[in-house]
């Protein structure tokens, strides 16, 4: 499997790292690829949006020619985990002129929701598929405000949607690779496969 990540900015090598153990949990191997500069996403099997400045990272892609070949390894049914300002970045509605969304996920997203940098926190939170709660980890988090008709909703924190799943993409508003649980990467990328207990 060739995973790539969105590496212009956030959490590069812990989400190769995720990815990589998600994929040997079911014997398989994950060749881990940056992206940084178009031409790399039509190759890849998998790609992961990592968190950071969404108004950065939404900047980037578009400039370096990456933000279409998005949209068109999704369009293929290929899946994407975004997480974060990957949310914000792959969400129909951003709520910020400085963002161009991809529009990938059904949703509108309300930035830093949860507070700023020390508003920062920790929770296990149950979500869907995964037998034990996960160890869920919010940094200047931001949350769903609406989700569209077609999107499922995998978690939720003080009832507001803060994990969902529109078609291929898997979107969570915190950083499921900054923990050693591979669960999220892998519901994202093998949900045919029986999930990690």
């Amino acid at each position: 499997m060739k995973a790539g990540v969105i590496a212009v900015q956030g959490d590069v090598a812990e989400h190769a790292a995720a990815v990589r153990n998600a994929a040997a949990a079911h014997d398989e191997s994950a060749e881990v690829v940056e992206i940084r500069e178009s031409g790399i996403v039509p190759d890849c099997d998998v790609l992961l949006m990592p968190g950071g400045e969404s108004t950065t990272i939404s900047r980037l892609i578009q400039q370096e020619g990456i933000a279409a070949e998005i949209r068109d390894h999704v369009a293929a049914g290929k899946p994407i985990l975004a997480t974060c300002a990957g949310l914000i970045v792959c969400s129909t509605d951003a709520k910020d002129d400085r963002v161009e969304p991809l529009g990938l996920v059904d949703v509108s997203v309300d930035r830093n929701a949860f507070g700023r940098q020390k508003d920062s926190f920790e929770a296990k939170i149950p979500v869907t598929d995964l037998e034990d709660p996960f160890h869920a980890v919010f940094i200047r988090a931001p949350a769903i405000d609406d989700v569209g008709p077609d999107v499922e909703t995998l978690a939720t924190v003080d009832g507001r949607p803060v994990a969902v799943r529109d078609g291929p993409v898997v979107a969570t508003a915190f950083h499921p690779e900054l923990t050693d649980d591979p669960r999220i990467h892998d519901l994202a990328f093998f949900p045919e496969r029986e999930v990690l207990a």
